[in-house]
């Protein structure tokens, strides 16, 4: 159900056409909750035939023009109520982990490599976010709604130190193992 909440929370900030919003969820929105380009198209159709966006007149024919969307009452309205409800933290899966859980009982071939390779995204994650805070949330940057983003980035910026920190300790682990072949029973 949050897709939806995405896309009216992103059109609230602007109105947008879906490759415009497609483009915001790759720069912003994207890096907490990822939506493909038909997934964003899909749920615009689903959200104007609720009457929760509107298409935003356009002044050229509409034939090959991109549609632009705006936030209706009731959309505002839906987004207000889908906030104040209280949700429970989904439990967290993440296939590294397992795979690391597999490598005890199958050997541990290969997995070396693989959580260098996890360290090395997430310290290039680490650092996208800490180059998108010092641009946009300069020192005395502190109106509401800055606080509240940049509470969101903050919360990225903590999940990629743990990250890093975590595949350190992971990896300096991984190195005092015995070779770990494959098992076979």
């Amino acid at each position: 159900m949050s897709l939806p909440h995405a896309i009216l929370t992103a059109l609230l900030e602007k109105p947008s056409s879906g490759l415009e919003l497609t483009r915001r969820f790759d720069r912003s929105i994207g890096y907490f909750w990822s939506a493909t380009h038909q997934q964003i198209y899909r749920e615009l159709g689903k959200l104007e035939g609720e009457g929760l966006i509107r298409a935003l007149p356009s002044e050229q024919p509409a034939r090959g023009q991109k549609k632009a969307y705006e936030v209706l009452p009731a959309g505002r309205e839906e987004l207000a109520r889908w906030t104040a409800v209280s949700q429970d933290p989904k439990p967290h899966r993440d296939a590294l982990l397992l795979r690391l859980r597999a490598a005890a009982v199958v050997g541990t071939t290969g997995l070396d490599a693989d959580l260098r390779r996890h360290r090395e995204l997430h310290a290039r994650q680490l650092e996208t976010y800490r180059e998108i805070e010092r641009r946009d949330f300069p020192p005395g940057r502190d109106e509401p709604e800055d606080r509240l983003r940049h509470l969101v980035l903050r919360a990225g910026i903590d999940l990629e130190t743990f990250w890093t920190q975590w595949l350190d300790h992971a990896l300096a682990e991984f190195a005092e193992l015995p070779d770990m072949p494959e098992r076979q029973e």
